[in-house]
């Protein structure tokens, strides 16, 4: 099947704003939930994704209750074994943007492999804005098979997860600790755990980390370290037409929208008052997430952080650099599993 990887309910939020002034209101649409949002508005896709559909449906979707606020998050356990992942990238400019095609193949049903009957430990794969867990299948596949039992998940308000608002990151930490919860109850939490996360799912993920014991290890990919740069940046990535004050004035409020004091949106805060290590990954092309971005939060990390630098990768492609991240993220999880 072709899946689609942009930014649309972003696209979607500014067109509503270009046609309202209310900074409230502003701050309001950008925290509702990306699966509310029509898709006949959305922007021609940078990324196309090919992969059959049994990279989903070999995997039984399940549901965990999570909250306050209350919601059900989809998931599904990827249990190690030979997928024999492969994939061929094809690329192009088109009107002054670069794209991707990436496709995706594995063997279905896998044979087991030396870590089926006991995994190396547990991996929990979290999407970026607007996604689902559809964006890091191929990961699931490629890291299982390397050992690892992963965890693909719908963030609240994405997917097939319910929720009618996103938080970024003031309650969706917890939801996946109680998605943790979940997994320890069915036998499904080998240690150690890891979160690997693209873009949204990478700031949550450095998150999580400062507040989950059990989560020992982080992979971030193209994290934002400023919420309010990354919402301006896909602005002028994505719709440059919309007024930048418009966004300013939704996102000056969005903080008191949502109970908080400025700045408690923002990974660097959290990595100000909490250094934590992590490896993270950025791409010399990307606008939404810049380099010069990635390596804020880079130094203010523990300093047995490490900073791949990926060249000529966009903020939409760089989670398929697989010959580019592939070892290197293996090598940081196989340090946190102690060689096992």
């Amino acid at each position: 099947m072709r899946l689609l990887k942009s930014f649309w309910p972003v696209f979607v939020v500014l067109l509503l704003l270009s046609t309202a002034g209310c900074g409230t209101f502003i701050a309001n649409q950008l925290t509702q939930a990306p699966k509310a949002y029509p898709t006949w508005f959305a922007p021609k896709a940078r990324v196309m994704l090919g992969f059959s559909p049994k990279f989903l449906t070999s995997f039984p979707r399940e549901y965990v209750p999570v909250g306050p606020p209350e919601a059900k998050l989809c998931y599904r356990v990827v249990e190690p074994a030979d997928y024999n992942l492969r994939a061929t990238e094809t690329n192009w400019f088109e009107h002054g943007h670069h794209k991707f095609d990436f496709t995706f193949a594995a063997d279905f049903p896998a044979a087991p492999n030396r870590w089926t009957a006991s995994p190396r430990g547990t991996v929990v794969l979290l999407h970026g804005y607007a996604l689902a867990q559809f964006s890091m299948a191929p990961w699931a596949l490629r890291l299982a098979q390397d050992g690892w039992r992963c965890v693909l998940v719908d963030l609240r308000g994405h997917g097939r997860s319910t929720g009618g608002r996103v938080y970024f990151g003031l309650h969706e930490t917890h939801d996946l600790s109680q998605l943790l919860d979940q997994l320890d109850r069915d036998g499904q939490l080998t240690g150690p755990v890891a979160a690997m996360g693209e873009s949204y799912g990478a700031a949550l993920a450095l998150r999580w980390k400062n507040e989950e014991p059990r989560v020992k290890s982080v992979v971030a990919i193209a994290p934002y370290a400023v919420l309010s740069n990354a919402v301006l940046n896909l602005r002028s990535d994505y719709a440059p037409w919309v007024p930048k004050y418009f966004i300013k004035a939704g996102l000056k409020k969005l903080p008191k929208v949502l109970g908080v004091q400025p700045g408690a949106l923002d990974p660097e805060t959290v990595m100000e008052k909490s250094p934590i290590s992590a490896l993270f990954i950025a791409g010399t092309d990307d606008k939404i997430m810049p380099l010069a971005e990635v390596r804020r939060l880079e130094k203010l990390a523990r300093p047995d952080s490490k900073l791949i630098v990926v060249p000529h990768a966009t903020h939409e492609s760089i989670i398929y650099f697989f010959p580019d991240i592939a070892q290197p993220i293996l090598a940081w999880l196989d340090a946190s599993a102690g060689g096992k």
